[in-house]
């Protein structure tokens, strides 16, 4: 760990989309979010990796598809870790499955890719050059990691093996949380508590990692991703006038306004935008993020 870091062990740290057609997929999230890229691939790769920035900083990548091909566009969490081989071993232990063993990815870290019991698919990071997105929960970046399943309880069981992540109601829904992350986001940003004791959020919100969204309809179990963003209604406005598709109109949800939008290669994304004054909304109002 450096004392630039903002993560550690146990904390979703990066996203990146996967996509047959890479450079369409540019074109389209720099026209939606207004990102920046550079392909990190020497120039004579047979694949691209372009990582995506604001102001100069990482905040997300898109990369070609697998040479095993096969798979449609996704989005794809990467959670830090400090050791993806012994994370491995923990994966296999609590019953989860090993899809891609851990490799390294030049100077930049170790990854793996594994899916939980019930198939969800995630990856690891265990980092060294790359050090995870260093912009979040701005217009454009990372704002929350989710777990679609259809039981949080089996779900716990695996990720708290594997991360020691537990089950929280923070506000009447459930989250995955950390015990000692709210500790380490008070010692890199002083009166973090503070300020979110004061706008209202529920106990331990400083602990959570990802999210928890119940799963009703035949979709599989799988992790999807929320951007932050500064008005949901003008995402999509937007996402279909570049190719993409609006599956899941704005709408209102406790603390947000968000709409679920997929882009033109069929990668699924949420675009949230933070409202203190619908802190009060009731349950049924998120009921629809189970859509994706």
């Amino acid at each position: 760990m450096t004392e630039q870091d903002r993560y550690i062990p146990g904390v979703p740290c990066w996203v990146d989309t996967t996509q047959p057609d890479p450079d369409a997929a540019v074109a389209f999230y720099r026209s939606l979010f207004g990102w920046e890229f550079e392909d990190v691939m020497p120039a004579d790769s047979p694949i691209s990796y372009l990582i995506a920035r604001i102001r100069g900083e990482d905040v997300a990548a898109v990369g070609s598809q697998p040479e095993r091909g096969g798979e449609s566009a996704t989005w794809n969490t990467y959670v830090w870790v400090e050791d993806a081989d012994d994370t491995a071993d923990s994966v296999r232990a609590a019953g989860g499955t090993v899809l891609v063993e851990p490799s390294d990815v030049g100077e930049s870290g170790r990854m793996a890719i594994f899916a939980d019991p019930a198939g969800a698919a995630f990856c690891v990071w265990q980092p060294r050059e790359h050090r995870g997105a260093r912009i979040v929960n701005e217009h454009g970046s990372l704002n929350f990691n989710d777990l679609h399943t259809r039981d949080a309880k089996a779900a716990e069981s695996f990720y708290g093996a594997v991360f020691g992540w537990e089950l929280l109601d923070v506000g009447g829904f459930s989250a995955w949380g950390l015990a000692g992350y709210g500790d380490f986001l008070e010692q890199i940003n002083p009166g973090t508590r503070e300020n979110m004791a004061a706008a209202g959020a529920p106990a331990r919100f400083e602990d959570v990692v990802a999210s928890v969204v119940p799963i009703t309809d035949e979709q599989p179990s799988h992790w999807g991703v929320t951007f932050a963003v500064d008005d949901a209604d003008a995402v999509a406005k937007r996402a279909p006038e570049l190719g993409g598709r609006v599956l899941v109109p704005p709408f209102d949800a406790p603390w947000v306004r968000m709409t679920v939008v997929s882009d033109p290669q069929g990668a699924t994304f949420t675009a949230s935008k933070f409202v203190p004054e619908n802190k009060d909304l009731g349950r049924d109002a998120g009921a629809t993020t189970s859509a994706r």
